[in-house]
């Protein structure tokens, strides 16, 4: 039997749950032929580790770094991709060629829709790294009013504001010493490394709206848990990182729809495992 392959790429990778998850779908699919691992991958490492896939291979999701590096060694980007110059997911057709997506940016949407959250007049973005152009082309799908964006430095939001003008965002930014007045946001969306928004947990107010922090681990973190305290929306890394992959396993598989909840519960499973 042919095993019909497909993998994580990143530097670092070891902690990625994207094989928990789509070894899941897989089992749930019946897809007893299909494989998915990870490999230890950076950006001088990539075009000879994609050179040499061999006619098995079905599909590659990617992290960082390499979302704007795969990018050259593709013969074609999706409009979603493009928007952000980021592709995390790429189909390896059967005639040969190498098809790239952003899975992310429907993901978070769709997460959000999950919770229902489907207008917002106005949203906050804490941070503005590779995650936050992502929140922002997001945003562009559900906001109907500014976005503001709280950063640490002037080129960080000189490159905030150029996103939202390529993205069709009215972008605001604000320095991060002013990022308690994020939480009053009716939608916050926070993009940034672990530990960097727990100073702000003491400044969430009574009835806050919706929290989206893309981390996955550790979680919660203490923004999260004081913003559930009071009584807020709340979403996580985990929201992210299963709607997203939900969308890579039907682009690679060709199966619709994936098992969403089978997914979650493997995902789940696979964090209380780690703690």
């Amino acid at each position: 039997m042919t095993r019909i392959r497909a993998a994580v790429l990143g530097s670092p990778i070891e902690h990625s749950l994207s094989p928990v998850l789509h070894r899941a779908a897989y089992r749930e699919l019946g897809l007893d032929d299909w494989s998915y691992d990870r490999f230890e991958v950076d950006e001088a490492g990539l075009p000879g580790f994609v050179a040499g896939l061999g006619p098995e291979w079905a599909g590659l999701s990617l992290t960082m770094p390499l979302k704007r590096a795969i990018i050259p060694l593709l013969d074609g980007v999706s409009d979603t991709a493009a928007s952000v110059e980021a592709v995390n997911t790429v189909v390896l057709t059967r005639d040969g060629r190498r098809l790239g997506d952003n899975t992310d940016i429907p993901g978070i949407v769709a997460a959000l829709h999950e919770r229902g959250v489907e207008k917002v007049p106005s949203a906050a973005i804490l941070g503005a790294g590779a995650t936050a152009s992502s929140a922002l082309a997001a945003l562009s799908r559900i906001c109907t009013g500014e976005v503001t964006a709280y950063v640490r430095s002037s080129a960080r939001a000189d490159e905030m504001r150029q996103w939202g003008e390529r993205l069709g965002v009215a972008v605001r930014t604000a320095d991060w010493s002013e990022a308690a007045a994020a939480l009053q946001a009716p939608l916050v969306i926070a993009t940034t490394p672990a530990g960097a928004t727990d100073e702000l947990a003491a400044a969430v107010p009574a009835g806050p709206g919706t929290l989206f922090d893309v981390l996955y681990d550790p979680w919660p973190t203490a923004l999260a848990a004081a913003w559930s305290q009071r009584g807020g929306t709340l979403l996580g890394g985990l929201d992210l990182l299963v709607h997203q992959a939900v969308l890579q396993v039907e682009q690679m598989t060709g199966r619709s729809p994936a098992p969403l909840e089978v997914m979650r519960r493997a995902g789940l499973a696979a964090l209380s495992g780690a703690h």
